[in-house]
Formats: C-alpha cells, structure tokens, sequence
C-alpha cells in the first residue's frame, strides 16, 4: 500500500510535537498498539530528524512516518533523507512541494482559503492542510467540498474526540491530531503510554464508525 493511500485509508495523522526522541519510540509503539497507522514527527521537535530516523528504522514497515512544520526544502530534504516517507506544512510553499515530489514523497502543504486550497493543489500537492482549522470548522470544509470536490482536505488544529465526526462527515478526507492525542507536556511514563493507547483507540473508533 502507498503511503497516500495508507493516509486516506487510516485517516487520521497522529501528531508527536515537542517530545525528545528517547521517548518518541514509545510514543509511536503506543499509538500503534492504539490502532495509529500514520504519525508525524514536526521538525521543531529536540533533534527532530533523529527521532524520525529511529521510528522510520523501527517502524517504518508497520507505520507511515511523516515529517511536519516543514518550512523549507532544504528542511523536507533531510527529513525525507531521514527516513520521512510524507512532509506536511503550516504553509503553502511551492518550492517545498516540489522537493518533496522530486523524492516521491506525499507532499501535504497547508491553505486557509479557496484560493490557497487550489495553488497547493495545483502546485502537486497531494492532500491539503486545512489550517488551523480551529476558527473555520466543519461547515468550511462542506463549503470548499461543493467548488473543489476533487480535492483532499485535512483539518487540523482544534480537531479531537468531540468534533472529528463532523469534520469527517463534512467530507475532510483525514484529520490532523495534535495534543488532544498526544500532549507531550505530559510527562512520558509508563501509565501515560497506557492511556495514550487508549485514547488512540478511541480516536481509531471514531474515525471509522
């Protein structure tokens, strides 16, 4: 299976921002045992590309592995020399979806208009990042779904257990979650990892009931 596919198919991307990379493994062997097939590692996380690198190494044939708050192309080349298989932005520059493409990698670019959601589109972009989705909500992504049916969208940004059905309902083709899964303010301990699986296979229910 693709990583695309693999990405529309689980729909949702399990976001681990901010935690060092000792414990990013078990972060990732959590959500896994959670029933999270995707994750994404934001690069201004502690020496982001080496946590990439291990959980690409450890599961990378189980998991797809992303890298996220990828400003740059030079910055989505060395996490897809790392071992990133998608990049996804907080923007929309064309200069990195190009990088990403040119390295047959799932390129996910961020808009926040009808207009930003199609120039991502049409620069290769193969999923577009509604963000934040926090302010615009469901009922945006119905909008766009009308004009530009044809076109991937994930929310993220204020998405969790209480509104990714509507979000999913609305037509988003996958969601982003970010500390409302993981909150790596937390400190990382052995009850944590247990709830953390819990509460994936919560958000793996929901996503697909």
């Amino acid at each position: 299976m693709s990583t695309l596919q693999k990405i529309l198919d689980h729909k949702l991307i399990a976001i681990i921002r901010g935690a060092h990379p000792e414990d990013t493994l078990s972060i990732v062997r959590s959500l896994y045992e959670g029933g999270i097939r995707v994750v994404e590692i934001t690069m201004n996380s502690p020496k982001a590309l080496s946590a990439i690198e291990m959980v690409a190494d450890k599961f990378g044939k189980e998991m797809a592995v992303g890298a996220g708050t990828v400003l740059d192309p030079e910055s989505a080349r060395s996490a897809l020399l790392a071992g990133a298989q998608f990049i996804l932005s907080p923007t929309m520059k064309p200069e990195t979806i190009r990088m990403t493409k040119r390295y047959g990698a799932v390129s996910i670019p961020a808009a926040y208009t009808p207009t930003e959601i199609l120039e991502g589109y049409e620069q290769g972009g193969d999923i577009i990042k509604v963000f934040p989705a926090t302010t615009l909500g469901p009922q945006f992504i119905k909008d766009i779904r009308g004009p530009l049916p044809q076109i991937p969208l994930l929310p993220t940004g204020g998405v969790g257990l209480n509104n990714m059905k509507d979000y999913l309902a609305a037509g988003a083709a996958g969601l982003g979650i970010g500390s409302s899964l993981v909150n790596t303010k937390e400190e990382i301990t052995e009850e944590y990892l247990m709830r953390l699986s819990e509460k994936a296979k919560q958000f793996t229910l929901a996503a697909n009931n």
